[in-house]
């Protein structure tokens, strides 16, 4: 009983701090603008995508309002073996469209809060964006073409930066 209390308790605790680290999302966001192939330029690397190559992630709106995510890259080199994912994403802040819950069914832990922050968009064309979670551990930088401008990327940066999110751990993505 003991064991159970102080579980949750670190859980609580934890949730208190990722939900604490929020970082401002963009004002809005037309889902169905946002929906397609997504390329990664770059990315904090994760245990999840750490030496993958030729990243995108694909998100398609659903009949229920859910949005289908198939995320692919490939190990090591563009001609290495393919590895993708498919998941689910539901809107969380239906006023911003900006906050999302992303599950993937081989990922043994799926937080029930937003881990999906549209942190940046290019809200004229929705050529750009930039996702991140609560606590700032991933960070991915997209874009609707294989390559970016460095006038672009560096704007990026910049707007990350202002609102308090830490780039230094980016890596580029080769496409």
């Amino acid at each position: 009983m003991v064991r159970l209390i102080s579980i949750r308790a670190a859980l609580i605790s934890f949730m208190a701090l990722v939900l604490s680290a929020c970082f401002p999302t963009v004002d809005y966001v037309d889902i169905e603008r946002y929906m397609g192939t997504w390329y990664q330029i770059s990315a904090n690397e994760t245990f999840f995508n750490e030496n993958l190559v030729g990243v995108t992630a694909t998100y398609t709106l659903q009949d229920d309002g859910t949005v289908e995510v198939l995320n692919r890259g490939f190990e090591n080199t563009l001609d290495g073996p393919l590895n993708e994912i498919y998941g689910t994403a539901t809107v969380v802040d239906k006023q911003t469209n900006a906050k999302l819950s992303v599950s993937f069914p081989t990922v043994p832990i799926n937080f029930p809060f937003a881990n999906y922050l549209i942190v940046v968009l290019d809200q004229t064309d929705y050529q750009y964006a930039a996702v991140t979670d609560p606590a700032g551990t991933t960070l991915f930088i997209l874009s609707r073409t294989p390559s970016m401008s460095p006038t672009t990327y560096a704007v990026i940066i910049d707007e990350l930066e202002a609102i308090g999110v830490r780039t230094d751990r980016l890596v580029i993505t080769p496409q």
